[in-house]
């Protein structure tokens, strides 16, 4: 495959568009601080930007819902809520910034969950950047751990889960949440459910789909450990190395993810769409490219999207 073709597959640098994006313009202004990159699918559009020992942030806007905050771009301060996986300085720099801008423009104080290790440590960081800033910086910080879940709206849940990496580190599924009525009333006419509803019968279950999947930095072993991340319509993980030399063995051990991670597990990837990022600044572009496409040269039926 030419490097023509695989870059009209990949993600968009994303533009900042004033009049389509009206009352964010209204609210916060536009200012392009940071690189970032757009994909849209099934209703939802991903953005961000994520190398490896610089920086990683994301967007699921239609969600209100961030992940890591390496950078915070500016027209990213809306969001009122982040999901931080773990504390390596390129996942959590600017978490001081975020929460201080959001006061300057006199918004609600955001809600920052990240693994319960880490709350301790980041009080303290906010509270030194407060005394240097002489400004407050109010944010929620909630401790999450492994196996839980956090219940964002009827609509919405988000589960945590164990990654494998050089530190504690967590992922996250957001699911959406849907009412079915129950097979055993399936026959029953519109009337005869309400009346059913209407003497306290519960004529509905509750269904889950996972919808977005995000794994941060982990091994294989952290994305193997949770299958529903291979269910999920959008998977956001890593891919740190891709040279043939780059030995796997050594890569599993520091907490990242080798190409050749991808082609042994491809039948495992039921995704609608798999975004990677996070690679190594030994790469440039082309070299990203040119090695997956002999590696994945169908690069998983089109679902796999270079974040680059």
């Amino acid at each position: 495959m030419n490097d023509k073709k695989s870059k009209s597959e990949e993600p968009t640098k994303r533009v900042l568009d004033p009049l389509a994006d009206e009352a964010l313009t209204e609210a916060i202004g536009s200012v392009d601080n940071a690189p970032t990159l757009s994909y849209h699918h099934a209703g939802l559009t991903v953005e961000g930007y994520s190398r490896a020992a610089v920086q990683t942030y994301w967007r699921i806007a239609e969600m209100k819902i961030g992940f890591d905050l390496g950078a915070q771009p500016w027209d990213f301060m809306a969001l009122p809520r982040y999901f931080i996986t773990h504390s390596h300085l390129d996942h959590i720099a600017a978490i001081p910034s975020y929460v201080a801008r959001r006061r300057m423009m006199k918004m609600e104080s955001p809600t920052i969950y990240l693994p319960g290790h880490t709350v301790s440590s980041v009080e303290q960081l906010l509270r030194v950047i407060g005394r240097l800033d002489r400004g407050r910086l109010p944010c929620d910080l909630i401790a999450v751990e492994p196996n839980q879940e956090i219940e964002l709206s009827r609509e919405l849940v988000v589960t945590t889960s164990a990654m494998r990496h050089s530190i504690p580190a967590l992922g996250y599924i957001i699911w959406e949440r849907r009412k079915k009525l129950k097979p055993e009333f399936a026959h029953l006419t519109g009337d005869a459910i309400r009346d059913l509803r209407l003497a306290g019968t519960e004529v509905t279950h509750e269904i889950r789909v996972p919808m977005v999947a995000y794994t941060g930095d982990t091994s294989p072993a952290g994305l193997d450990a949770c299958p529903d991340m291979y269910r999920a319509k959008i998977l956001i993980t890593e891919m740190t190395f891709l040279a043939p030399e780059h030995q796997q063995d050594k890569i599993h051990k520091h907490g990242h993810m080798h190409l050749n991670d991808f082609v042994d597990r491809r039948n495992d990837f039921k995704n609608e769409v798999i975004i990677c990022g996070h690679f190594s600044v030994r790469y440039n572009d082309r070299q990203i490219r040119r090695w997956v496409d002999r590696a994945l040269p169908d690069r998983l039926d089109g679902r796999l999207k270079l974040w680059i």
